[in-house]
């Protein structure tokens, strides 16, 4: 090779490295903001914080400093439950109605048939699980069923009412108290199943996230942050949480749970980086937020569930009133796990059938090791 082509030669090869050198460093890891497909090394440049502000609170608002978050109808639907929960908790000392209980479900009239307190073109119902409101239908008559009786005393064959210490529940001829079905279940059907499953799916998620939906009459939000803002309605909790705590519904037992899963942070702050993207347009982290959400509030769910067997088995033989009552309790959060998304749901159609059908019809028959092999279940999922 002449001395003309040896530098050829070499000044290709170093062309040939400057490029190639230049194409692999940059960010490898792709769970950086800045991540490179191209680059083949990585030269320290990751950048891991979101490149836009992320609120300490529930709080959003566009350039022009205007509210951007509503969730009016979720607030509504949760103000109808308490009240059912009111009237319910009344079948103690006095018999209760169904065709109250199943109007109040539907908002007949836009006031629950004259049993709620306020007016409201919301209702429970149209938002419940389609396959299941049957079901609640059917458990509201066996609660009204129930109630006849609240001047007897439970016990197995018999329906009526059990005291321990300040607290006084009723209960069906098999120990089952419906209230807690009721609520705890309608917290599932209503409340989780909207956020996981209707307000973060494709078809509510994949919309115009450009334009404001009515700035004329102060609807300053896109379509696609009010589904967002709509599905963390549904988790019943202030802006704030969880500075402040709520007394019911999810916020309360995602508190009862956070000490095992830190489920405080880690839901709200997920709650707050998903809307954040949303408003500034970074999608994938809008879905990295759902897929936590969505794992977290069904762990929420099967670790209630557990605590209620613990403590069913904590009370058993010595207090009947607790018992029944945490096991009716520890049903309804098992049965939640029912509305888990199917994408990243733990428990199948089929095993799920499988752990409910291990609580027995009649609640007075189970024993210690009956409830442990629904604990021994759960663990194995979660």
């Amino acid at each position: 090779m002449n001395l003309f082509a040896i530098k050829i030669f070499s000044l290709a090869l170093f062309m040939f490295a400057l490029t190639t050198s230049c194409k692999k460093k940059g960010c490898t890891d792709p769970e950086a903001y800045n991540y490179s497909e191209e680059a083949k090394k990585d030269n320290g440049s990751c950048i891991y914080d979101a490149p836009y502000t992320i609120p300490s609170t529930y709080a959003f608002m566009d350039a022009n400093g205007n509210n951007t978050v509503n969730y009016n109808g979720q607030t509504e639907r949760l103000n109808q439950l308490r009240e059912m929960v009111i009237l319910m908790k009344s079948a103690i000392s006095s018999s209760i109605s169904a065709v109250d209980l199943k109007a109040m479900f539907s908002n007949e009239g836009g006031n629950g048939n004259g049993n709620f307190s306020f007016t409201s073109t919301k209702q429970l119902k149209d938002k419940c699980f389609a396959v299941d409101q049957a079901l609640f239908e059917t458990w509201m008559d066996k609660l009204a069923l129930a109630s006849i009786s609240f001047s007897s005393q439970a016990a197995d064959g018999q329906a009526g009412i059990l005291t321990t210490g300040t607290s006084t529940y009723l209960f069906d001829e098999n120990g089952k108290e419906y209230l807690q079905l009721i609520e705890k279940g309608l917290m599932g059907a209503v409340f989780m199943h909207q956020s996981l499953n209707v307000y973060f799916s494709s078809s509510k998620m994949d919309v115009d996230n450009t334009t404001p939906v009515d700035v004329a009459n102060g609807l300053y939000y896109t379509t696609m942050e009010h589904h967002f803002d709509e599905a963390f309605g549904y988790f019943g909790v202030g802006i704030d949480f969880p500075t402040t705590i709520p007394i019911d519904f999810w916020g309360k037992y995602c508190n009862n749970q956070n000490a095992t899963l830190n489920s405080n942070a880690d839901m709200m702050s997920n709650f707050r980086k998903g809307r954040a993207a949303i408003s500034n347009n970074y999608l994938t982290d809008r879905d990295k937020a759902i897929k936590a959400i969505s794992k977290e509030w069904e762990e929420i769910s099967a670790f209630q569930a557990k605590k209620y067997l613990q403590d069913a088995i904590s009370f058993f033989g010595n207090d009947d009133a607790k018992y029944l009552h945490a096991l009716s309790e520890a049903y309804a959060f098992s049965w939640n796990l029912r509305y888990a998304p199917e994408a990243t749901r733990r428990l199948t159609p089929t095993s799920h059938t499988s752990l409910m059908n291990l609580y027995k019809s009649n609640f007075w028959e189970m024993t210690v090791a009956d409830l442990n092999a629904i604990i021994a279940e759960i663990d194995e999922k979660y």
